[in-house]
């Protein structure tokens, strides 16, 4: 049955290729079998999604047959797990007959997609590495001025006992003896309605079309081992909570990475930006709630605030209401890619005290007397 890719991301059929790509990134982070209550079948489902729908050509075909090629049939009637070949070989047989597939029109694409992209698109997908996602905390004052932070990270790398190439030391490398080198097997089967068949990845190499005479001990064959590597990111000055660093080629090794079929996966940084005990952040800009006595809100002060990475003397206007603001251009956090800096919002907030002493209430009581 053809499985549905929009819905397994969660969105429309219409998404555009960034909502394509934020939903995959949000439940590969939600599923993968490295974090807690990680699954890895739901993961690898949601892999398999993006890699079909992020490619326009694959969305198209896919679009256009499912992902199974089960709609391509007149009438909906498929042709899922159908052996074409074995109608070709015959027809060969009995009389040489040659196929165009460029004749069938929209059908040409699917045999096309079966006997030859297809099967590269898989191999691609398999000794492609995962994907992984990690979380790192940074303060605002790191967010404001960009911060280069080492993480430790428990990831799939290349065996140190064999180099990536899963065999043991002094075994050679052998073409598979199974599927004689293609990196798949054919299973038939014959029904009373003919003979279908179903090729699938051959088991003794995965694919590779080699193995080793004699597997290393230390990654089983895999050419991978799980240890924890040190890798080094570049936070730039603005990011935001919750945003998310993509590093090309830093994820996973793939399968047996000595071979030259093996791609590595991609690591994706999401940084949280810590909580700070008295600013608040709105965007690349500071609010900051400045207390300020009866008399200063009266009589105007020069006062002395924190801002980011530093202090400033402030001027406090006489006759300040409670809740003006005053704004402190350029104090705020730098927007991304060189486009300006935020500011700095100072939000005057007017104490008035609970007690006074006898002297403070005769003073007022004076000052109200004289109409203040």
């Amino acid at each position: 049955m053809t499985k549905d890719y929009y819905n397994i991301l969660g969105i429309s059929r219409g998404a555009s290729d960034d909502e394509i790509k934020k939903a995959y990134r949000k439940l590969a982070h939600k599923h993968h079998p490295d974090k807690k209550g990680g699954d890895e079948k739901k993961f690898k489902e949601i892999n398999e999604a993006y890699q079909t729908l992020s490619d326009k050509q694959k969305r198209g075909q896919y679009d256009q047959f499912g992902s199974t090629f089960e709609q391509a049939g007149a009438g909906g009637a498929g042709f899922e797990g159908f052996d074409f070949s074995d109608i070709f070989n015959r027809a060969r047989g009995s009389g040489g007959v040659k196929f165009n597939f460029e004749d069938l029109g929209g059908f040409g694409d699917a045999f096309g997609d079966i006997f030859g992209n297809r099967r590269k698109e898989e191999a691609t997908i398999r000794f492609r590495g995962e994907d992984i996602s990690v979380d790192t905390e940074i303060a605002l004052e790191e967010a404001a001025k960009g911060i280069e932070r080492e993480l430790n990270i428990y990831i799939r790398s290349i065996c140190p006992g064999c180099h990536g190439s899963g065999a043991a030391s002094g075994s050679k490398i052998k073409k598979c003896s199974t599927c004689q080198g293609s990196g798949r097997v054919q299973k038939t089967k014959r029904t009373f309605l003919g003979s279908f068949a179903q090729v699938e990845t051959c088991s003794d190499c995965q694919g590779e079309g080699s193995r080793p005479e004699k597997t290393c001990s230390k990654c089983g064959g895999d050419g991978r081992v799980k240890e924890t590597r040190k890798i080094k990111i570049n936070v730039p000055a603005g990011i935001a909570d919750g945003q998310t660093l993509q590093l090309s080629g830093q994820g996973e090794v793939g399968f047996r990475p000595a071979s030259g079929k093996s791609i590595p996966g991609d690591l994706f940084i999401t940084i949280h930006v810590k909580p700070h005990p008295y600013f608040q952040r709105k965007e690349n800009n500071i609010h900051f709630v400045l207390e300020i006595s009866l008399s200063q809100a009266i009589l105007g002060d020069c006062v002395e605030i924190p801002v980011l990475g530093g202090k400033v003397k402030l001027k406090i206007p006489a006759g300040i209401q409670s809740g003006k603001v005053i704004k402190l251009s350029g104090k705020g956090l730098p927007y991304l890619q060189g486009r300006g800096q935020g500011d700095q919002m100072v939000i005057i907030k007017v104490k008035i005290p609970e007690k006074l002493t006898k002297k403070q209430k005769r003073i007022i009581e004076e000052i109200k007397k004289e109409g203040l």
